[in-house]
Order: structure tokens, then sequence, then C-alpha cells
């Protein structure tokens, strides 16, 4: 395989320790800076491991950086809509965590990895919209005046 394919496998991996920090971190805003650093160097330490081990240079760490980050921010918006929606945290990272073991395990299949890193963060912005807007609805109609 070329090169092309490790920087691939360094972006999927990069999502799927993306996909994880999201689901151990939950939906807390206040911590969303931190995690997202953690996710960029943790993707990147993945990318570097990638880089020693076979060729890519110095875009297996960039790519393993962006996955992590992108991945992080697409599963920080499903995490936090399964949160305000009743899920427990621990059910929620479990699952979550699950998913990111997907996501790592499809990262070596050829261009998958790209795909997953581009996909993620277009899916929470799809998300994000399809929310709906919040009403007073009936509320309005019980006060006393």
């Amino acid at each position: 395989m070329g090169s092309w394919y490790w920087i691939g496998v360094s972006a999927g991996l990069g999502a799927g320790v993306g996909v994880l920090v999201a689901g151990a971190v939950g939906a807390v805003r206040s911590v969303l800076l931190a995690s997202a650093v953690a996710a960029a160097l943790a993707g990147a330490g993945l990318g570097y491991g990638i880089d020693e081990w076979q060729p890519g240079g110095w875009a297996d760490v960039a790519a393993g950086a962006a996955g992590g980050l992108f991945g992080l921010l697409g599963a920080a918006q499903v995490v936090g809509g399964a949160l305000r929606r009743g899920g427990t945290r621990g059910g929620t990272a479990t699952l979550v965590g699950g998913g990111a073991l997907l996501v790592a395990a499809a990262a070596w299949i050829p261009v998958v990895g790209y795909l997953e890193a581009l996909a993620l963060p277009v899916l929470a912005a799809r998300l994000r919209r399809a929310q709906p807007e919040r009403y007073a609805g009936l509320r309005t109609l019980a006060r006393d005046e």
C-alpha cells in the first residue's frame, strides 16, 4: 500500500479516538476545548506511530490530529442529544465507545478513513440543523394575568 493508504488510516483512527473522547467526556461545554485538544493530540500520536511504522511523513500526524478533532466535534453533537433526551451517562458512553471501536476498525479499509474524518462533522451539522426550535407552547396559556 502507498502512503495515501496510511494517511487515511491515521485519519480514521484519529476519528475513532475523537469519538471515544466525546463519549467519555459527555456533553459538558466547559471541557469541550480541553477535550478537543486531547483528541487532536491523541490522533496526532497515532499518526506519529503510523508514520514511524509505515511511510507517510508529516501528513500522517496532521491527518490523525484532524481526524481526532473532527471525530470529537461530530460525536459531541450525538452525545449531547442523547443526554438531553434522557440517556444515562454510562449507557451513552458505552454505546459511543462501541461506535468508536467500529470507526477505528473501519479505518483500515482503503479510503474509508478519509470518509470517516469528513463525514462526522457533516453529520453533526445536519443533526444540529434538524433540532426543532423551542416554543413556549401551552405554557403561555397557563399564566393567570
